[in-house]
């Protein structure tokens, strides 16, 4: 009679049988690792050190904030493993909970929500929470969940639909208001609506509208910032940054300070830059929020156009592999949700660049994993989980 299998005495608790022997503990963490795709990690964990590079120099006058976004990524991969490891035939069952509970949220925000800076984004539910970062995860898989099950029938009126689910938490989150994060959200949906099938016949009028309301405001800039000239549709601080944008010097000492010192720390650096923790607009406190938002000013400043152009070409190689990885998804669900999140870091990345850079208003949106702060990084970290789910899935159907 053979002899029973030794077992691990937590086995029973866990609900599986481990092995005490050394190499079956090592064959199965081999597999819970099995199928992550390298190649979008590597990238991933590159940006995360340069990004520790230039939160030391951003952060040499607040000693333990390094250390805390350390523990910030430590906790993120923690995440992106657990959620990796979820198939995606289990994640689109969070779908329909996930958008319920974060626009129940958002309505609660907005009917006793905290209130800091004149901006009602918060919720004491005894821990304060930002309700609209939910969003960000929520939107693409409710989208993703809702044209999965119309795969093969879907009709003009799904896109109206699919519009509608998209509405109202952007119409919500741009109410509080938080226009960055209603931009996110809004740009991640309308990926999902355009890879669902709709027409660019469709988008193309809406993007002449953008260029020609754009158009508009840089020609007549002089008469519609002039104090006694309200606008209808946005708030007064909303107004004054697209205004100092338009023409910073109006307002040096406020509005437009902070775009006119990000330039100068920009191009201060030139080609190669001054080098590393010698960048002198960072260290003499020119720069606001210098480690959060305006952190790729502290990069450019010190590692200069060369480390600006490695930054965008690592952001460029992030977003071609996640959509390589979503265009081989093995449903219609993993591609909407795998490629929209994928391009959901192109708009992370090209508003905030383009926000320090003096060609988008300052609307408040981090560098994907660059910036300093643990609410953006999980949810970045939540988003890079669910597209290496995508990927794990398909190798182990291939295997």
């Amino acid at each position: 009679m053979q002899e029973r299998e030794k077992r691990h005495p937590f086995s029973r608790i866990l609900g599986i049988a481990m092995p005490i022997e050394p190499r079956a503990i090592i064959r199965r963490a081999k597999w819970m690792f099995t199928g992550f795709d390298k190649p979008f990690m590597l990238i991933v964990l590159s940006l995360l050190c340069l990004g520790i590079l230039a939160l030391y120099s951003a952060s040499m006058n607040a000693p333990g904030r390094v250390e805390d976004q350390v523990r910030n990524i430590l906790l993120t991969f923690v995440l992106m493993w657990i959620v990796a490891n979820i198939p995606p035939q289990t994640l689109i069952r969070f779908a329909v909970p996930a958008y319920t509970f974060g626009v129940a949220l958002l309505i609660a925000v907005s009917l006793f929500g905290l209130t800091k800076k004149g901006a009602k984004r918060w919720l004491n539910v005894g821990v304060v929470i930002q309700p609209s970062e939910i969003l960000k995860i929520a939107m693409p898989l409710m989208l993703a969940w809702y044209y999965q099950r119309r795969e093969g029938m879907i009709r003009w009126y799904d896109y109206l639909i699919g519009f509608i689910i998209l509405a109202v938490p952007v119409g919500l989150i741009a109410k509080q208001p938080d226009l960055g994060t209603a931009i996110l959200v809004l740009s991640t949906g309308l990926f999902v609506i355009y890879f669902a099938g709709l027409s660019f016949k469709l988008i193309a009028p809406l993007m002449l509208a953008l260029v020609i309301g754009i158009t508009s405001l840089v020609v007549t800039e002089k008469h519609i910032c002039q104090p006694d000239i309200q606008w209808v549709l946005l708030h007064d601080y909303q107004k004054q940054r697209i205004c100092a944008l338009l023409d910073p010097s109006l307002d040096p000492l406020g509005k437009g300070f902070h775009t006119i010192q990000a330039i100068i720390a920009i191009g201060s650096g030139g080609a190669f830059g001054k080098g590393w923790l010698k960048g002198t607009q960072a260290h003499l406190e020119f720069i606001p929020e210098k480690h959060t938002d305006f952190i790729f000013a502290v990069l450019s400043e010190e590692f200069g156009l060369a480390g600006g152009l490695v930054l965008l070409f690592l952001y460029l190689f992030l977003v071609v592999r996640g959509l390589y990885i979503g265009a081989n998804g093995s449903t219609l669900f993993s591609r909407l949700l795998a490629g929209a999140l994928a391009l959901s870091f192109f708009m992370y990345a090209f508003v905030n660049i383009s926000m320090v850079s003096g060609i988008l208003p300052v609307v408040g949106v981090p560098l994907p994993f660059i910036s300093y702060g643990g609410t953006a990084l999980i949810t970045l970290g939540i988003a890079t989980g669910m597209i290496m789910s995508v990927a794990r899935q398909k190798r182990l159907i291939q295997s």
